[in-house]
């Protein structure tokens, strides 16, 4: 019995994985938005009926596809930030080689990251379980801050009075033992990280950015300075 449950069970992961990845081509092929359970059956030789046993609605689908997206790009951050920490890297260095990963991740799965960066879907929310898998980047640079901040220190960056509430409502919310000032910086510096990568990959940096791996890494060093990363 159990050799048969085994059985259907692989079956089942691979049926799920084949329906992720004729996904993954359509939504390089149309875009999210154009995302039909009928038409990822088609392709695959299937029943809409039998797709529908495995992701009941195209939103389903969508959900699976930013879950493996959000988890793809944490994985190579944590797997950099971990690298950089192996090799006795610095702070800074560990920043600037987490905010390096997620630009190479970006270049790498482009529609994957417009999936989770790009436009919203028409008609989609995005329910409680993508939070987790989207706070993986997050919470590596969060701690390599953290790392610093309960060592050598940081260079607090200053914070404008009509601004303090909102900034402890966010280092009680989920960056706890930061001073709020540095918490609002994280989140200034995550959001210019996003736009940086963002306007490389969407070509907004077309014939402006020329050398586009230098300059990342000069602005990488300078949002660590944002968040008061020491240079060394």
């Amino acid at each position: 019995m159990s050799t048969v449950r085994g059985a259907r069970e692989r079956a089942r992961i691979e049926v799920t994985a084949a329906i992720k990845d004729e996904a993954r081509r359509r939504l390089a092929a149309e875009g999210a938005a154009k995302l039909s359970l009928r038409a990822v059956a088609r392709e695959l030789g299937m029943v809409s009926s039998a797709l529908y046993r495995y992701f009941p609605s195209r939103d389903d689908l969508l959900t699976a596809l930013i879950i493996d997206a959000y988890d793809g790009l944490g994985a190579a951050v944590e797997t950099a930030d971990a690298t950089a920490l192996a090799a006795g890297a610095t702070p800074r260095a560990r920043w600037t080689a987490a905010c390096g990963a997620v630009r190479t991740w970006a270049l790498a799965h482009p529609h994957e990251y417009a999936l989770v960066y790009g436009s919203p879907v028409p008609g989609y929310s995005a329910p409680p379980d993508t939070v987790g898998p989207a706070s993986r980047v997050g919470n590596v640079l969060i701690g390599i801050v953290r790392t610093a901040y309960e060592g050598r220190g940081l260079a607090l960056p200053p914070l404008p009075d009509a601004l303090r509430p909102e900034a402890r409502r966010m280092t009680a919310e989920f960056a706890e033992g930061l001073p709020p000032a540095v918490t609002a910086a994280l989140v200034a510096s995550w959001a210019q990280l996003v736009g940086l990568v963002s306007f490389e990959l969407f070509g907004q940096f077309n014939r402006v950015v020329e050398e586009r791996e230098a300059f990342f890494a000069h602005a990488a060093g300078q949002l660590a300075h944002v968040v008061g990363l020491p240079a060394v």
